[in-house]
């Protein structure tokens, strides 16, 4: 009776013991639906990069981000003068080397950006004698090449070029124009109340695109700007006859028609405008050249050379920039130089 009061209460004190532990849940049925969890966010792909928005010429956020600048490059040149590479980037592999040269010495200097053609190189912007003639006066030159350009001209198939790609090509540049200018004014040691642009070619083209989206920009002297897209296509030497065809069909002309500047000249409202028009330049075709001298506005001068020689004269006189240099002067300074019948520089750049 003992055995069995004594194996009793053991049962209990066993019984007691597995009960204080929790029992094990159950497995659910093999038929449960499953949630997937990514381990690592970074796993995830990317977003789709954003597309710059080229057919806008003052849509400065869509597609574009302006990374910190970066010196590569600055000297004190014999003359007076100051020169700097400075490397500038706000899209995905397209470096811009801009030359910027400047008297030492002085603050608040006004600035002449320069944009040649879309074949030229930066070689005259790091040439002596140009920057000297560049800063004479007192005056401040930026220059740099045109998008698809010189060592803009990465990763693109031959096949690729500034007219195939044409509404890339100016859109992107006049954007650069823009951006250029916040970043001299981020600087301090422009005045930015007084910018001019020359332009040449399609560097023209742009210097009258830009100066429609940025009212800084007081004035523009441009020779020889392209434009009037459907008969510039059509009948400019530029463009290879065996790719014409690609170039006058409706898709591709409604997507350049944002960036004519036959469509912006006549209500233009830069101060002062220069349209220089060489008719030994086969480039741009007459027709061309008559379309785009209709539509200046009223305040523009158009200045037609016959010849090479002509052109030559002129920038004898004044130089290559010395026009955009008077307008540029405080009117105080204009007037005296009206009064005395004083020359611009007589040098060329």
């Amino acid at each position: 009776m003992r055995v069995r009061k004594l194996a009793l209460v053991a049962f209990a004190v066993l019984a007691t013991s597995f009960g204080a532990y929790p029992q094990q849940q159950a497995a659910p049925p093999s038929d449960a639906p499953k949630t997937d969890i990514p381990t690592d966010l970074k796993t995830l792909p990317p977003p789709p990069e954003e597309k710059e928005n080229w057919a806008s010429l003052t849509d400065l956020k869509t597609g574009l981000t302006p990374l910190p600048p970066v010196a590569l490059q600055s000297s004190e040149i014999s003359g007076g003068y100051v020169r700097e590479l400075v490397d500038l980037q706000w899209r995905p592999k397209d470096s811009i080397e801009v030359w910027i040269s400047r008297p030492k010495g002085k603050q608040k200097v006004p600035v002449i950006l320069y944009l040649y053609e879309h074949t030229s190189t930066t070689e005259r912007f790091h040439d002596d004698g140009w920057c000297k003639r560049a800063i004479a006066d007192g005056y401040a030159a930026v220059g740099f090449v045109p998008a698809l350009a010189d060592q803009r001209y990465v990763g693109r198939p031959m096949k690729k070029w500034f007219v195939s790609e044409l509404q890339e090509s100016l859109g992107t540049t006049v954007h650069d124009v823009q951006l250029i200018l916040n970043y001299l004014a981020e600087r301090g040691d422009m005045d930015m109340d007084r910018v001019g642009m020359y332009g040449q070619g399609p560097g023209g083209t742009i210097a009258i695109l830009a100066a429609q989206a940025d009212p800084r920009i007081k004035t523009i002297d441009v020779l020889n700007p392209w434009g009037d897209w459907p008969e510039w296509l059509k009948t400019s030497p530029v463009v290879p006859d065996k790719e014409r065809p690609n170039y006058v069909t409706d898709a591709f002309l409604k997507s350049v028609a944002p960036l004519d500047p036959v469509a912006y000249l006549p209500t233009l409202k830069t101060p002062h405008i220069r349209i220089q028009q060489l008719a030994s330049d086969l480039a741009t075709p007459k027709s061309v050249k008559e379309r785009i001298a209709a539509a200046a506005p009223p305040q523009a001068q158009v200045v037609k050379y016959d010849g090479p020689q002509d052109l030559m004269k002129a920038w004898q006189i004044s130089g290559l920039s010395g026009w955009i240099k008077q307008q540029l002067r405080p009117q105080s300074e204009k007037e005296k130089e009206v009064a005395t019948g004083a020359a611009d520089h007589p040098a060329s750049n």
